[in-house]
């Protein structure tokens, strides 16, 4: 049974506001080359096997684009994103329409605690492993955890320009993780060496972790990426997986990768 992923096309996607390290308003994004960027994602996600899915994008919203913080997907239920910034809060309605009409369960947090959907929130070994402090409230952890009975590890994002825990740790098929230790501090990181093994860590260097390398679509043995470092397609090579690299520079401007542009339905 094929992946289904959903996407929204960078029809307006623009860099008006500044909540990220990465993003900055005096720099433009070329339109066309980000339309073509993200077709050229879609399409090989597609060839791996995956059904995209999109949602249509809405002009008041350019980071709509980034559908990984749309919501938090388990089976039938989306808890839908309750999104720190008011710049990012009227994405919320167009996310919570969009699942509601495509048959989900929407459930919906208290207002005040903000959580940014499975940018913040990803599925490792029957856990969900979550990021906090940045953009996510560890409050919202428990909200999760009690909504989807499924147990919770909190993991402190220690740097704000990995904001997001899919900006610095992506789980692959098997129970392997691409992960940049630097963005956790010393206590996460022994959470995270307490429930992966050794063999199944796939450690990304500085340069690697700028590339947005961790911010990575594994569909199968397939991991999709932004263009990165010969060595890192080499450690996954190792591990048994089909390293894709394209370029996705245009999104990187507003601090957002591969991961960011897809959410897994």
């Amino acid at each position: 049974m094929a992946e289904k992923i959903l996407m929204c096309p960078p029809l307006y996607f623009d860099i008006k506001y500044s909540i990220n390290p990465w993003m900055n308003t005096d720099i433009r994004i070329d339109a066309k080359k980000a339309f073509e960027q993200w077709q050229n994602l879609k399409s090989i996600l597609q060839d791996a096997g995956a059904e995209i899915k999109i949602i249509d994008p809405q002009e008041d919203v350019p980071d709509m684009v980034f559908t990984a913080n749309a919501a938090l997907i388990y089976k039938n239920k989306a808890i839908i994103s309750r999104f720190k910034y008011k710049e990012r809060k009227k994405e919320e309605k167009y996310f919570f329409d969009w699942f509601n009409e495509n048959g989900y369960e929407t459930l919906i947090l208290p207002e005040n605690i903000s959580f940014e959907g499975a940018g913040d929130a990803l599925y490792l070994n029957e856990k969900i492993f979550a990021g906090y402090v940045p953009r996510t409230d560890i409050s919202a952890h428990t909200c999760i955890s009690e909504l989807l009975n499924i147990p919770v590890t909190s993991i402190e994002l220690a740097t704000n320009s990995f904001y997001h825990i899919d900006t610095c740790f992506c789980p692959l098929s098997g129970g392997y993780l691409i992960y940049y230790p630097q963005a956790f501090d010393s206590y996460g990181n022994k959470v995270i060496e307490a429930n992966v093994p050794e063999e199944k860590r796939i450690k990304v260097t500085e340069e690697e972790a700028s590339k947005f390398s961790c911010n990575a679509v594994n569909v199968g043995k397939t991991v999709v990426t932004n263009l990165t470092t010969e060595r890192f397609t080499k450690e996954l090579e190792k591990k048994g997986f089909f390293h894709i690299q394209t370029d996705l520079s245009e999104f990187i401007k507003s601090g957002g990768s591969a991961k960011c542009l897809t959410l897994k339905i």
